[in-house]
C-alpha cells in the first residue's frame, strides 16, 4: 500500500504535464485548414440541331481520380463497328473475290451521324455498322477528306447512344485517357493509358493539305481499333485513335489520335457541304531551330519560320513577309509546324485570323482573311467542285496585282487533267478566262453559275498573259 501511494505524485505530475504540453501546443500551433478536392460532377450537354456545338471549357479536374467506369460505360455503347465490303472482282480467268475489313467508328448524333477514318471505308463499295446491343446497319459515306484521315457516315435511327465531342485543347500530358475500339472483331474494348505527348507529325498521311497534329497515347490500340473513341475520364470524345507506329505489326506502346478539336470542323464541313472547306494561310514555313533562334534575337526556340508567302494569298494582303516567325493564332501558341497546321486548318475560307508574329526583334499582330487554293473566300460545295473536277480543270481567282497588271478581270486557270473535256479542247494551264458564252466572268462563283444555266455547247473567251490575242474554246457539256 505504501508503494502504491508512492506512485500517485508520479502518476499526477505526468498527466498534468501531458494536459500542459496540449494546451501549448495548441496556443502555439494554431488550426490548420485540411482542402480535400472531389471530382466534379461528369456535365453532359444535350444535343441540339447543330451537329457540332461550340467547344465548351472543361467541367472536371484532369487530376481526379483514375476511375473509368462511369465514362467506359459512356463510351462503349457509342462506339460501333464498321464492316466494309468491295464489290466481287474478277481476274482474266474469271474467278471473283470479294474484299471485306473492318475498323471502328463513334456515333456523335442521337440520329446516327458516325465519324470514323477514311481508311475504313475508302475503298469499301458497301459499310455495315453493327452497335454495341448487336444491331446492324446499312450506313451512308456522307464525305470523306484523306488530308486528315476522316469520314463521316450516316445511318437511320433515332434515339441512338452518342458522345459529346470535348475540347482537346485542354488534355495535358500525363493527363490520364481511355481508347475504346473493336480490335480483331472483338466487342467494344477499352484500354487506358496517358498522354504521352501532343501535336505529333508522324508522316502517314499525302498530300499537300495533309494536316498531321496527333495526340500521342500509351494506351493499347490494335489492328480494329482504327476510328475508335479517344475520350478522357469524364467520357467526353477527345480524339480518334487512326495509327500505331510498329515494328512487329503489334501494339508495341505508340498510338496516335486525331484531335476532336479538328475533328470537330472537318466533319461539320463534310455534313454542311460533302468537302471539306480548307482555308490556306499562304505561307511556305519550316522549324524553328536553336541556331535560327539565336540569329533572330528570339529568347526560345519556338514559332515556325516563313520562308515564302505566296502572292496574293490572305498572308501577302496582311503584310506577312519572309523571315516572320508565326508565335501564336488566335491566342493559342503554335510552337511547331504541326500544331500551325491544326490551328489553319480549324477555319474556312473567308474566316479571319489573329496571327502574332515576331519581326525585327519585335513582336506584331496582323490579321489575316484564309482563302482557298482557288484564292476563293466562299465556301464551295461539293457539287461545284465537281463540275470543274468533271470538266477537266482547276481554276482560282485572279489576284488583285493580276487584275491590275494585265487590266483584265477573271479566272484562271491552273491545271488540266489528262483526258478531259477540257484537255480535247487544245486548252493550256495559264489561260484567263474572261467571258463564256460572251458573259462576263469574273470570280469562280460566276463561272460554275454561268456553267449551270449554260445547255449543249459552252464557248469560253479568254488570254494568255504571254501571248496576244484573245483565244476561244469550245465544248459539250454533256459528253
Amino acid at each position: 500500500m505504501d508503494k502504491l501511494k508512492a506512485y500517485i505524485p508520479l502518476v499526477v505530475t505526468s498527466l498534468l504535464s501531458a494536459v500542459l504540453a496540449v494546451m501549448i501546443y495548441r496556443w502555439v500551433d494554431k488550426p490548420r485548414q485540411i482542402i480535400v478536392r472531389e471530382t466534379t460532377p461528369a456535365q453532359y450537354a444535350n444535343w441540339s440541331e447543330d451537329l457540332l456545338n461550340d467547344i465548351r471549357p472543361r467541367t472536371f479536374l484532369s487530376s481526379s481520380p483514375t476511375n473509368f467506369i462511369s465514362a467506359a460505360e459512356r463510351v462503349t455503347a457509342a462506339v460501333v463497328n464498321i464492316k466494309t465490303m468491295q464489290e466481287s472482282r474478277f481476274d482474266l480467268w474469271g474467278n471473283g473475290s470479294v474484299g471485306t475489313s473492318s475498323g471502328s467508328g463513334v456515333m456523335i448524333t442521337p440520329d446516327g451521324y458516325i465519324i470514323t477514318n477514311n481508311h475504313v471505308v475508302e475503298d469499301g463499295d458497301e459499310v455495315e455498322v453493327t452497335l454495341n446491343d448487336k444491331r446492324r446497319f446499312k450506313a451512308d459515306i456522307i464525305g470523306i477528306d484523306p488530308s486528315t484521315d476522316l469520314a463521316l457516315l450516316k445511318i437511320k435511327g433515332k434515339e441512338l447512344p452518342y458522345l459529346d465531342l470535348g475540347n482537346s485543347d485542354s488534355l495535358r500530358v500525363g493527363e490520364w485517357v481511355l481508347a475504346v475500339g473493336n480490335p480483331f472483331n472483338l466487342e467494344s474494348t477499352v484500354t487506358a493509358g496517358i498522354v504521352s505527348a501532343k501535336g505529333r507529325s508522324i508522316d502517314i498521311l499525302e498530300g499537300q493539305d495533309r494536316i498531321e497534329s496527333f495526340i500521342q497515347t500509351d494506351a493499347a490500340v490494335n489492328p480494329g481499333n482504327s476510328g475508335g473513341a479517344l475520350v478522357n475520364t469524364n467520357g467526353e470524345l477527345v480524339g480518334m485513335n487512326t495509327a500505331i507506329i510498329t515494328r512487329s505489326g503489334r501494339y508495341e506502346g505508340y498510338s496516335f489520335a486525331v484531335p476532336a478539336n479538328l475533328v470537330r470542323k472537318v466533319i461539320k464541313d463534310l455534313r454542311d457541304f460533302g468537302v471539306v472547306q480548307r482555308g490556306i494561310l499562304g505561307v511556305f514555313v519550316d522549324e524553328i531551330n536553336n541556331a535560327r533562334a539565336e540569329e533572330l534575337g528570339l529568347k526560345t526556340v519556338q514559332g515556325v519560320y516563313i520562308t515564302r508567302v505566296t502572292p496574293g494569298s490572305g498572308a501577302d494582303e496582311a503584310g506577312l513577309q519572309k523571315g516572320d516567325v508565326i508565335i501564336a493564332i488566335n491566342g493559342v501558341k503554335t510552337r511547331t509546324m504541326p500544331e500551325m497546321q491544326e490551328q489553319v486548318g480549324r477555319y474556312r475560307p473567308g474566316n479571319k485570323l489573329n496571327v502574332e508574329f515576331f519581326r525585327n526583334g519585335k513582336m506584331n499582330k496582323a490579321e489575316v482573311v484564309l482563302k482557298d487554293k482557288s484564292n476563293n473566300t466562299i465556301a464551295q460545295a461539293a457539287d461545284e467542285a465537281n463540275m470543274l473536277t468533271n470538266l477537266g480543270f482547276e481554276v482560282r481567282n485572279l489576284t488583285r496585282e493580276e487584275t491590275k497588271r494585265l487590266h483584265v478581270e477573271g479566272v484562271k486557270v491552273i491545271s488540266i487533267y489528262r483526258g478531259s473535256t477540257v484537255e480535247r479542247t487544245n486548252m493550256d494551264p495559264g489561260f484567263i478566262i474572261t467571258k463564256i458564252d460572251n458573259k462576263f466572268v469574273r470570280s469562280i462563283d460566276e463561272l460554275i453559275r454561268e456553267l449551270r444555266e449554260a445547255e449543249g455547247k459552252v464557248m469560253l473567251e479568254g488570254i494568255y498573259e504571254d501571248y496576244p490575242g484573245e483565244y476561244y474554246y469550245a465544248f459539250p457539256l454533256n459528253e
